[in-house]
């Protein structure tokens, strides 16, 4: 074994350790805790959320960056794309149907996870070294929990900035663009597409560039036009496809429900890899407790920080349990996972598609994926910038900026094993202060959610009378 090649298996086995059984505990108990603890009440003011969303409590002079639908735009527009596409494939083909439940499971719970982490976001936002006002977990450690937590604060400041990189997206972007167009089209050949992928990768860098220079307003206008947009497209796609298969839809249901506790759709009939495979996928897929969502929750214009937790909350329910189960729903009806060895990721849901429509599966699919894996990028480093501001100040983040897009043109070329186990890892170092200074808060939360439903509840009465 080469260096290279012990390296690799090093890191993959750092990023394995890091999920294991103690953080999916973490993620998921700690989710179930603060579910318990509100009483269910978050989830009752659901409705809420739409007249948040809607502008309806706008106001242009509450301090904050961008308006409530921007936020959530570019929250969402951080998980949507690949993870809700090649993560469920890869729940699927490694977990077997059942893993889905689990990834539900998640979502259910990161719902309660999210609306304490962005109201915190928000109760607890802080200066930078400009002065500007900033949110995330770092700030809600050090303005909520006190000097005494700061090391918490820095774990994720570091880990924030090696994680946000954009090489992951960068480089399956460009490697789905090629294989679904490139290829089939004869511009490249299987072997021959060094100079496609640069030219891509470049294009990608300039037009993220574009989009950052405008900042966090730039980003959330951006995010807030593409995203709903694309979600209502893939949704339009994965419902002709569940139409052509409507008979079959509650077999699919079935299975799913019957495997996510008897494991019999895997190898060995292991119970525990569903679970395990299914709540990994989960958080990566709506990365509920992860930390990246309070970056930008926290920019939110407004002096209530319960409504932006309110706001926070259609995350893992749009993320996970409405885009994620059409996409499983896609692979089982299908049957591409049964009969699609060897295929794995983004490649079985194409596969998936090209059964109903054809050549023009992975294309159709391509048109979804290719905007929003581009805001992600963006997106990220947005996350990125706001992590070094806190680690270095702001003084030299023209030189964080300058990095960044660099590391779009390399990304887009260079083989990337070892530099995704080191995200993947980043990831979960990161649930760890955010997680813990969010159940250390939780009782100020309820507090504040108790004086703010109750005010709305007695609004409401008075207007009914």
């Amino acid at each position: 074994m080469s260096f290279l090649q012990s390296v690799d298996a090093a890191l993959a086995a750092f990023a394995s350790f890091v999920w294991g059984t103690p953080l999916l505990v973490l993620l998921v108990g700690g989710g179930l805790y603060l579910l318990i603890v509100s009483r269910g009440r978050p989830y009752r003011h659901l409705g809420h959320s739409v007249d948040l969303l809607m502008g309806k409590y706008d106001d242009p002079n509450d301090p904050g960056q961008v308006p409530h639908r921007q936020a959530l735009s570019t929250a969402l527009s951080g998980t949507l794309g690949l993870g809700n596409i090649a993560g469920v494939a890869i729940a699927i083909s490694t977990g077997g149907p059942g893993a889905i439940f689990w990834m539900w499971v998640t979502a259910l719970v990161g719902v309660a996870t999210k609306f304490y982490t962005a109201t915190l976001s928000v109760m607890y936002r802080g200066r930078d070294a400009s002065g500007e006002l900033q949110g995330g977990p770092m700030y809600v450690i050090r303005e909520g929990l006190g000097r005494r937590w700061m090391p918490l604060a820095f774990l994720f400041a570091i880990a924030g900035l090696c994680g946000m990189l954009p090489v992951f997206q960068s480089n399956q972007t460009v490697q789905l663009l090629r294989e679904s167009f490139a290829v089939p089209l004869g511009m490249v050949s299987g072997d021959g597409s060094m100079l496609f992928d640069f030219l891509v990768g470049l294009v990608l860098a300039i037009a993220a560039l574009v989009v950052i220079a405008g900042r966090i307003q730039r980003i959330g206008k951006f995010a807030v036009r593409i995203v709903p947009g694309m979600v209502v497209f893939y949704l339009a796609l994965t419902l002709i496809v569940i139409g052509y298969f409507w008979q079959q839809v509650p077999a699919a249901f079935a299975l799913i429900f019957s495997d996510a506790f008897t494991g019999q759709a895997v190898a060995g009939g292991a119970l525990g890899a569903v679970i395990a495979t299914g709540i990994s996928r989960g958080a990566f897929s709506n990365e509920a407790g992860i930390g990246t969502e309070s970056l930008a929750h926290g920019a939110a214009k407004t002096r209530e920080p319960i409504r932006e937790g309110v706001v926070a909350m259609v995350g893992p329910i749009i993320d996970t349990l409405v885009i994620c189960t059409c996409t499983a729903l896609v692979i089982l009806l299908t049957g591409v996972w049964e009969h699609g060895a060897g295929i794995e990721g983004v490649s079985l849901t194409a596969e998936a598609f090209s059964q109903v429509f054809g050549a023009w599966g992975p294309l159709l699919l391509l048109l979804m994926v290719l905007p929003l894996a581009f805001s992600t990028i963006v997106t990220f480093w947005y996350y990125g910038v706001k992590c070094f501001g806190f680690l270095f100040g702001t003084r030299w983040q023209g030189l964080y900026t300058a990095a960044y897009i660099g590391l779009i043109v390399i990304g887009a070329v260079a083989s990337l094993n070892a530099v995704n186990s080191i995200i993947i890892g980043m990831y979960a170092i990161m649930a760890i202060p955010t997680m813990t200074s969010t159940l250390l808060l939780a009782r100020r939360v309820n507090r504040a959610a108790h004086d703010y439903f109750t005010a709305q509840e007695l609004e409401g009465a008075v207007k009914e009378t």
